[in-house]
């Protein structure tokens, strides 16, 4: 190139590069967790960017290539594409494959993800509260693994994060991170996992020190799973969790419905009539014999629910101090509970919603 070329390329690099803010967030699943309610990862398109499927072949030119996401809309400028492609050595390195962009993709970021190989992935959020069972559900239902591989995959062992070494031995529900995940379309079930539980390390076991807490990791996260499904109102969730812990220091059972609900799930008939978390419990299902039900056995269940969100974990090791002891769904549709310090209190606020609801 001349001098002036080059001049100029330098310059539309430097453009790139700065229209490129931000390309860092894409990098492997558990790399960047930006702070929202879900705790993504990865960066995420507007609202309304559908992605638009691009395959590059094997042995075509930076040119063509460039030129094809220019005809897509993806990119501006076909050409500068095939420069950046030249400035950053990359000529050799483009790899064959579908990806997936958005329209406005800045070059150099269609660049480097077709140079390191980032062909289309499948985007999944999976909502706080879920328990293993959904969510193998929910990676089925998007293509990504079979429910019965996911569920599989959580009992083979030799995951790595460090997290596992304080939890010992036993089911993985209540680690599987809930966020937005990004799994390429070839990922084996084992990888979802080792992903989830990453998520759970870099988010959680990272960001809070049980030391000095009375409860294990497993506790903790146990008991965040039944606050997780019992609070509504997320400004409840820290006040919730003070309530149990006070049921847990004075020896009263927490009694929590979620806990039946996930004891009664493990009837197949069940679940085919009423879905995982059965709705209306009955007496018979209250009074159901396994070391979930929270009615039948006192303190905390053998293991997690559910899969908590952060900010549920973080009610527990943060909770609020009252002396509440009892609380009682308003049932008005707010999803806020009335919340009592005594039984005969409690047993006033009962009566009060159950008129209220016609129960």
């Amino acid at each position: 190139m001349t001098g002036r070329v080059v001049a100029i390329a330098a310059a539309l690099l430097i453009a790139a590069l700065g229209a490129a803010t931000g390309w860092f967030i894409y990098q492997a699943p558990g790399d960047a967790f930006e702070g929202s309610e879900a705790r993504p990862v990865g960066r995420l398109p507007a609202d309304g960017d559908d992605p638009i499927l691009v395959t590059v072949d094997a042995g075509q030119s930076a040119e063509q290539i460039g030129n094809a996401l220019a005809a897509e809309g993806i990119i501006r400028s076909g050409a500068l594409f095939e420069v950046l492609v030249g400035l950053t050595g990359l000529a050799g390195a483009l790899e064959a494959g579908e990806y997936e962009f958005t329209v406005g993709t800045p070059a150099i970021e269609a660049v480097h993800r077709i140079a390191q190989g980032r062909t289309a992935s499948n985007r999944v959020l999976i909502r706080e509260g879920l328990r293993a069972e959904e969510i193998g559900e929910l990676l089925e239902a998007q293509g990504i693994t079979t429910a019965g591989a996911f569920m599989a995959a959580l009992n083979e062992g030799g995951y790595s994060e460090p997290f596992l070494t304080d939890i010992g031995p036993g089911s993985l529900e209540g680690f599987l991170f809930p966020a937005v995940y990004e799994f390429k379309r070839n990922t084996t079930a084992s990888d979802v996992v080792a992903t989830l539980l990453h998520g759970f390390q870099l988010n959680v076991a990272n960001e809070i020190q049980p030391e000095g807490q009375s409860l294990t990791w497993r506790e903790a996260v146990a008991l965040a799973s039944i606050v997780q499904r019992e609070a509504v109102v997320a400004e409840e969730r820290a006040l919730i969790a003070g309530v149990f812990l006070n049921r847990l220091r004075v020896g009263l059972p927490l009694q929590a419905d979620p806990t039946v609900q996930y004891a009664v799930a493990a009837d197949p008939q069940s679940v085919a009539a009423y879905g995982w978390w059965k709705q209306e419990l009955t007496i018979e299902d209250l009074a159901i014999d396994s070391p979930y039900n929270t009615y039948v056995y006192a303190g905390l269940p053998p293991g997690p629910i559910a899969n908590p969100g952060f900010d549920a974990i973080e009610a527990v090791f943060r909770p609020t101090q009252t002396d509440f002891l009892f609380f009682v769904a308003k049932g008005d549709g707010s999803g806020e509970h009335a919340f009592a310090t005594t039984l005969e209190e409690h047993l006033v606020n009962v009566e009060i919603y159950r008129q209220r609801t016609g129960q």
